[in-house]
């Protein structure tokens, strides 16, 4: 668990001075010049990146392996491993592509396109929130950057436990989201959503029982948080899925942005109904670009009473 700032998000500290953070301040300055190369060279070196993180990670490719072959039975063996090598080139893609969302934004200039935006104007119309159901994607905030240019997002977010980092990722994300929630916000969360914002949420991992139940995702028993219901049921909210990804050839990509009608009945009176209706919604998204989606996470280390383990 993420330990809780006793400053202000985005606050700058005297202390930020002091030599234990000039390795941090060297990394900050290294990734600016990263945000200024070229694309041909970025997505190159995103590539080597990639694939040494696929080698060198071992825990985190064991997981994400296991994911991909769990969810995905479809695939031989071949197939898995080479989109679980896809996996940490797109993160690492992520990685440039929100390095040029907080720096270079203009990149993105031509390269987007918008599918639904009537379904989020309709409910802040009717003076409804929007809380847009979508996924940890590879594509960090620049699927971020790409929604702020169609409307204006709020995000929920967890504060990092290194001040500094908190700090220039808060500052970095000010210029695309209008407001960052705090995950344990709860209060600024409803009244957000009461006040008719659209907030990207991602309902997405595994947290345990205590804020969730079990139900199928891709077919298997996984711990489904249901925190979202009661948001929804608190402040009227309508729950709208929100879908970013690259397209196109990886050399000059184009970045698409698909927003689905609301999901009808959504809290219902079914808990678990709803929990598996959230987890085909992210199906359905992933399936779009697979390779596209955090799969280095544990999304079943919870597992049913009796059942044998994944990971």
């Amino acid at each position: 668990m993420s330990k809780k700032p006793n400053y202000k998000p985005g606050e700058f500290q005297w202390s930020f001075l002091l030599p234990k953070y000039w390795g941090i301040w060297i990394g900050i300055t290294f990734l600016m010049f990263l945000a200024i190369l070229p694309w041909s060279i970025q997505y190159r070196l995103a590539t080597a990146l990639g694939r040494f993180s696929f080698r060198h990670l071992k825990s985190r490719r064991k997981t994400t392996i296991r994911n991909l072959e769990v969810c995905f039975p479809e695939w031989n063996q071949e197939q898995v491993l080479q989109n679980a090598e896809q996996v940490f080139i797109d993160q690492m893609l992520g990685v440039f592509e929100t390095l040029n969302a907080w720096y270079c934004p203009k990149w993105f200039d031509g390269r987007v396109e918008m599918e639904g935006l009537e379904h989020i104007e309709n409910a802040q119309a009717q003076g409804k929130g929007a809380l847009l159901l979508g996924t940890h994607s590879t594509l960090l905030d620049a699927g971020g950057y790409v929604c702020a240019q169609y409307f204006d997002p709020d995000v929920v977010y967890r504060p990092q436990n290194n001040p500094l980092l908190d700090m220039f990722i808060y500052r970095c994300r000010s210029t695309i989201y209008t407001h960052q929630i705090d995950h344990d916000d709860m209060r600024g969360l409803i009244r957000h959503l009461k006040n008719g914002r659209a907030i990207w949420y991602s309902p997405d991992q595994d947290f345990g029982l205590k804020q969730g139940v079990m139900a199928p995702f891709f077919g298997v028993p996984a711990a489904t948080v249901t925190a979202h219901r009661r948001l929804l049921k608190m402040t009227k909210a309508e729950a709208i899925p929100l879908y970013f990804y690259r397209d196109g050839d990886i050399k000059n990509p184009k970045y698409k942005v698909l927003i689905e009608p609301p999901v009808e009945n959504l809290p219902s009176d079914d808990e678990l109904d709803d929990a598996t209706r959230t987890n085909l919604i992210i199906e359905r998204q992933l399936r779009i670009a697979p390779t596209q989606y955090m799969w280095f996470h544990r999304r079943f280390k919870t597992r049913p009473e009796g059942w044998d383990k994944i990971y």
